[in-house]
């Protein structure tokens, strides 16, 4: 996969594409993280980004042709539709990260991460020239109902949880399948040695090696944590008949046992 990301602040993204995960994941020649300094295709000697909204008003907004020509330099071709069908290419995703987006969730990464090449616009300023959003913009998303200066840090989110799940990026290729939200449910309870911790012991059934039970616990534990910290997550998770009957019986009343 490649990763392109148009930003005016490069440097902020040295540190994470070097580190942890996303560092290794590019070691290993899995992902490709580049950053572009779209004021390099800026059209006047100023190198101006922005300008003042028509209309009036506070702010300035994000002029198209920076943009425009950042991400046809990073595709290397038209930014026209048409012409990259006929040469046969595949076009980008093209994703502004942007507070009015669609909420990004983990049905998304995993969407995103079928993809070959996706291209982030970080913007700053007021707002971005609508010209990019109809004219360029594939996607837009936000990773929250709160404003940031910019749209790097929300870059960095979508970009770690899009990489983890490439195939050989993670060591343990089950970790990205039982992560919390990719069953639709929050992920189970963790435990590791010490077996007691300060008077704190390991649940009985993790240490019985009785692996069908452990996966009956693990499952129970998922749906109790879903249904007391999220429980709107369960009108759309896959359940079984025996599940939402004794969620049914818990809304009424908790009792003791499970499904």
């Amino acid at each position: 996969m490649r990763i392109d990301v148009l930003t005016l602040f490069p440097e902020m993204f040295e540190g994470v594409f070097g580190s942890s995960i996303l560092g290794k994941a590019k070691e290993r020649g899995i992902v490709s993280l580049n950053t572009v300094n779209f004021r390099d295709f800026a059209l006047n000697k100023h190198n101006t980004v922005d300008d003042t909204p028509y209309g009036g008003g506070g702010g300035m907004v994000l002029k198209p042709e920076p943009i425009f020509g950042a991400v046809e330099h990073v595709t290397g071709a038209t930014t026209n539709e048409g012409e990259r069908k006929a040469a046969g290419e595949k076009s980008p995703r093209v994703i502004l990260m942007c507070p009015q987006g669609t909420p990004f969730t983990q049905s998304k990464a995993l969407e995103l991460a079928e993809e070959s090449h996706l291209i982030f616009i970080c913007g700053h300023y007021e707002g971005y020239d609508e010209r990019i959003r109809e004219f360029l913009v594939t996607d837009e998303l936000s990773i929250g109902d709160y404003v940031l200066t910019g749209g790097e840090l929300p870059a960095m989110v979508v970009i770690d949880a899009v990489v983890r799940l490439l195939p050989g990026v993670l060591g343990n290729e089950l970790s990205a399948v039982t992560d919390s939200f990719s069953e639709g449910l929050l992920e189970y309870p963790h435990y590791t040695r010490p077996a007691e911790f300060r008077g704190w012991k390991v649940p009985d059934v993790l240490l019985s090696g009785h692996h069908a039970e452990i996966e009956k616990w693990r499952r129970m534990q998922s749906l109790l944590r879903t249904f007391a910290r999220r429980p709107d997550l369960l009108e759309s998770a896959d359940l079984t008949a025996a599940e939402r009957r004794w969620l049914d019986e818990e809304r009424r009343g908790p009792k003791d046992g499970g499904p």
